[in-house]
């Protein structure tokens, strides 16, 4: 009924809109949040019966196009770059992994088959989760951040031979059973219900030359049709069409794996590297994104109403214990592999710790070793749990890594760069795309600036051009200290973590307040919070980017060059007299909409710092106009 289908819908978006921000706002990330979301509605599921494995199988459909857009993302050119990576730290932890677990779990008398299963789903880590953790903690370009990544794109990958090698481990025994009922359902409902399939009654090189022959029409409609497809929906100018074509290719292609047995991942994967350079990635990635994400949210929260907290009370020990021994073997096989690769300090723990999960495609591989036949659901379900643990524990892993481990290889740093002698007065945080252009340029004009950087590798590559450059966290006051901020005339801040960039411009603006701080502002947002801190040399990281674009947007519209670039003059001056008027009502512990001094301000200053920009532009253009009539 209609009313059951909004009651059902009103709960699982209530219940996400209530606790992912929360739980993103207390650090443990979007899917622990569905996750908790879903444990916390389930009571209210089983008093209205809901089923919520059939909502589960519905909501795995958001994993077909989470690797349908991993797919556009992976440009043959760029995973050849990333061989090495991908191959060794990739494919090395995920084969050792798989190996020790399956041993233990043989060791355990399990069969060798079940084994294997377990290791390959236990071998996964959970690429949601330890993203977002980076990029929120800033290591995302760190070593340990970059190793980690190239980690989770081997695993991502990995995802579709593990679901074509899993099938070949069904256990007979298990598959009569499944027969069994699935002949009393079929003497039950009759003919009613059987599931179309295009390889149905066909012999083995019959079935083999279709399943071949539906790859390939996926790899030459991906190259050849979807251009034609675009441009015909074009022409209608609906915005909905562009996002009922994308559909239309995710679930055509979907549909048919399904149909030849194959798993509709499998796919969409292939499809999205056969679109990955085509002019229409960008559109299926933001037509497919918003489904992707509503669909995964829905499959982790009904992963989270679905966990047996029957089960896991009476098997409270053994679980607990089985957890903690997946997250020390995959720590062992990461710390190791960091060793092999001369991984070292600090980002090896980054590494083996952010690492030691499992991920959230384990949910959606134990859903398909138990409809294969492969994993007993009364194995499946407790491996289902010691998951689920493992990825909430994952925080804790992140907090051990930032108060114990990661300041014992800063002090260490520490006593080294008290022997820094720069020999200059001009200081530069972060060495990256910013602060690496500042100081060629620098250097272009006989000043030396000292630089100070976070990723060893980084400054290695530094010293083969010889260059001198330091290895630390800028933002620690006594490493700054030892670069010599109490002599220094400017320091330069171009890290890229906004709260560390905020954090280091109100230290040195309230300890050395006579030197010059000119600061990377991340966004609009960040330039208030840099000026409210003590800041008045601030620069947007794109913002001058975009002026010469508005500028060359002008020319390409039949405008001189010399009259672009003094609209584009007028604009700039405009926009940063107008940032200084409303800077001071700005309060850092206020969200700035939340504001009513500030958002005051801006609507009294914004229309007509709008209006003095319109009549200056005009009067550039008149003003030539005039000129050129006298000429």
């Amino acid at each position: 009924m209609m009313t059951d289908f909004l009651l059902l819908a009103f709960i699982f978006l209530c219940a996400g809109v209530i606790a992912v921000p929360t739980a993103s706002r207390l650090g443990l990330g979007s899917v622990l949040g569905y996750l908790i979301a879903g444990i916390i509605i389930s009571p209210i599921l089983a008093l209205l019966h809901v089923d919520v494995i059939a909502i589960q199988h519905f909501a795995e459909f958001g994993i077909v196009m989470m690797l349908f857009l991993v797919g556009l993302e992976l440009e043959p050119k760029m995973l050849w770059a990333m061989r090495a990576k991908l191959l060794g730290l990739g494919g090395g932890q995920v084969g050792l992994t798989t190996i020790i677990v399956m041993g233990a779990c043989m060791a355990l008398g399990q069969p060798w088959s079940i084994s294997l299963a377990i290791g390959l789903v236990m071998a996964l880590s959970s690429t949601a989760i330890v993203l977002q953790t980076l990029n929120e903690k800033g290591l995302m370009k760190s070593d340990g951040g970059q190793s980690s990544f190239s980690v989770l794109l081997t695993q991502d990958i990995a995802v579709i031979p593990m679901l074509a090698l899993l099938p070949l481990l069904a256990i007979p025994e298990l598959m009569g059973v499944a027969a069994h009922g699935a002949d009393a359902a079929h003497a039950s409902e009759g003919d009613h219900g059987a599931a179309m399939s295009l390889v149905a009654g066909l012999n083995g090189w019959q079935t083999t030359l279709v399943t071949v022959g539906a790859v390939a029409a996926v790899i030459l409609g991906g190259s050849f049709l979807t251009a034609p497809i675009f441009r015909f929906i074009a022409g209608a100018g609906l915005r909905e069409l562009f996002v009922a074509g994308a559909l239309l290719i995710v679930i055509g292609i979907a549909l048919l794996m399904s149909l030849v047995g194959l798993s509709p991942a499998l796919g969409t994967f292939i499809a999205g590297v056969v679109l990955a350079n085509s002019a229409y990635r960008h559109e299926l990635e933001s037509d497919i994104d918003p489904f992707r994400g509503l669909l995964l949210g829905l499959f982790f929260m009904s992963v989270g109403a679905g966990i047996n907290f029957v089960l896991l009370s009476e098997n409270l020990f053994n679980i607990v214990a089985m957890t903690l021994g997946l997250i020390a073997i995959k720590v062992l096989v990461l710390l190791v592999l960091a060793h092999i690769f001369k991984l070292g300090g600090a980002d090896k723990w980054l590494f083996a710790l952010g690492l030691a999960q499992a991920g959230e495609f384990g949910f959606v591989l134990l859903s398909f070793t138990v409809a294969g036949q492969i994993i007993p659901s009364s194995i499946a379900d407790i491996l289902l749990l010691v998951v689920a643990l493992s990825m909430l524990l994952t925080p804790a892993l992140f907090i051990i890594y930032d108060r114990l481990i990661a300041p014992r290889y800063v002090m260490g740093e520490t006593r080294e760069t008290d022997e820094i002698d720069a020999g200059s007065n001009i200081i530069i945080a972060g060495h990256g795309r910013v602060g690496g252009m500042v100081a060629r340029v620098l250097r272009a004009a006989w000043h030396t600036p000292t630089v100070i950087d976070y990723s060893s590798k980084q400054l290695d590559m530094l010293e083969k051009f010889g260059v001198k450059a330091y290895f630390g966290d800028a933002s620690r006051p006594d490493l700054l200290h030892a670069a010599g901020i109490h002599d220094a005339k400017l320091i330069v801040i171009a890290i890229d973590n906004e709260e560390q960039i905020t954090e280091m411009v109100h230290y040195i603006h309230s300890t050395h307040p006579n030197v010059h701080i000119m600061a990377r502002a991340m966004d609009r947002n960040h330039v208030y919070e840099l000026y409210s801190a003590g800041c008045r040399d601030i620069i947007r990281e794109t913002y001058d980017s975009s002026l010469r674009m508005a500028r060359s947007a002008f020319e390409a519209l039949g405008v001189p060059s010399d009259k672009a670039s003094d609209m584009v003059d007028v604009f700039d001056i405009s926009d940063r007299e107008g940032m200084v008027e409303v800077a001071d009502t700005y309060d850092v512990n206020i969200p700035p909409f939340e504001n009513e001094a500030f958002m005051t301000k801006v609507r009294e200053v914004a229309p007509r710092r709008k209006a003095e920009v319109r009549e200056q532009m005009t009067q550039i253009l008149q003003r030539n106009s005039k000129g050129e009539q006298q000429l």
